[in-house]
């Protein structure tokens, strides 16, 4: 009996042990609001300027408020002083996380162009990747807010791996998996290259916004240095030219809070996965109706326009 005694003393709190991890739990609050400043004031700043909104403006004001919540805030590069205290964060340049829909539970994820661009080699352990594979688990659509450069070909990735990913694209399978078990909406936010562009093209529907967004495998001064004359980001890669040349995209919007509403519109047309059939809705349309306007709307004389 005194060694069960003995033994429940052992488990209890003393002075140098703490009575709750409540100072931990304050130390991940405070790395989370490290996160939210994203690449800092004047970058944030620069981002208003022209006129954008920050990949978490972008992604609270799609989604029904207060129903985000983020995955993997805290991945990033820390700096500690030498009592390895924390003294700065910069996060992930990825924002990923769940969130409501108009009440439907969906993936969304957003890169951060106040971090390095939104590179995709300044990702932190693929978060864009991991988000995919969490959709497919889920079975959840994926909303992708695409705004920033692939990375696959860049000499950073070069210098950090010895090699570039291309064309290997590893993690590609799950993308294209996706294509067939839930609905993939990508908006072009703004200017994407390499395989930026190539992700907002594997979706269900893509839109673009006039004169933010352009769309190219590589920017300008890589197709002059090419073809030896300059060519501006609109006229490589706009949405006039894509939206209604190239069919790379299916829509072109004026704004980011059109691209929103238009994103909202076209999830309520599907069903959550291919598992789920579409709701049901009551019909106004009187079931013995006849549409009389068939019997002529075809001419017999099959040289006849109509």
């Amino acid at each position: 009996m005194q060694q069960a005694v003995d033994s429940i003393n052992l488990a209890l709190p003393t002075k140098e042990m703490p009575m709750s991890w409540q100072d931990e739990i304050e130390e991940i609050r405070r790395r989370e609001e490290l996160a939210k400043k994203m690449g800092g004031e004047e970058r944030i700043q620069r981002q208003h300027d022209n006129g954008r909104l920050t990949v978490r403006e972008r992604i609270e004001a799609l989604v029904d408020p207060g129903s985000f919540h983020e995955i993997g805030a805290l991945a990033g590069r820390a700096t500690y002083d030498a009592q390895s205290e924390l003294e700065d964060f910069i996060p992930s340049n990825f924002v990923l996380g769940t969130a409501d829909v108009d009440g439907r539970r969906i993936v969304i994820g957003g890169d951060d162009f106040t971090v390095r661009g939104g590179a995709a080699d300044a990702k932190i352990g693929d978060k864009s990747g991991y988000g995919e594979k969490y959709a497919l688990e889920m079975r959840l659509p994926l909303i992708r807010l695409v705004d920033g450069s692939g990375g696959g070909g860049s000499v950073k990735t070069l210098e950090m791996v010895g090699h570039s990913y291309v064309p290997a694209l590893h993690g590609f399978e799950t993308t294209m998996k996706l294509m067939g078990v839930v609905p993939v909406i990508c908006a072009c936010m703004g200017s994407v290259a390499g395989l930026g562009a190539v992700r907002v093209t594997i979706s269900h529907f893509s839109l673009m916004i006039k004169g933010t967004s352009q769309l190219f495998v590589a920017g300008p001064p890589v197709v002059e240095r090419g073809f030896g004359k300059p060519v501006g980001k609109n006229e490589l890669g706009g949405s006039q030219i894509h939206a209604h040349g190239s069919g790379a995209v299916d829509n072109e919007v004026e704004s980011e809070q059109e691209a929103f509403k238009t994103i909202k519109q076209f999830l309520s047309y599907l069903p959550q996965n291919v598992w789920h059939a579409p709701p049901r809705t009551n019909c106004t349309d009187p079931v013995d109706r006849r549409e009389e306007s068939l019997l002529t709307v075809i001419p017999r004389d099959r040289r006849q326009m109509y």
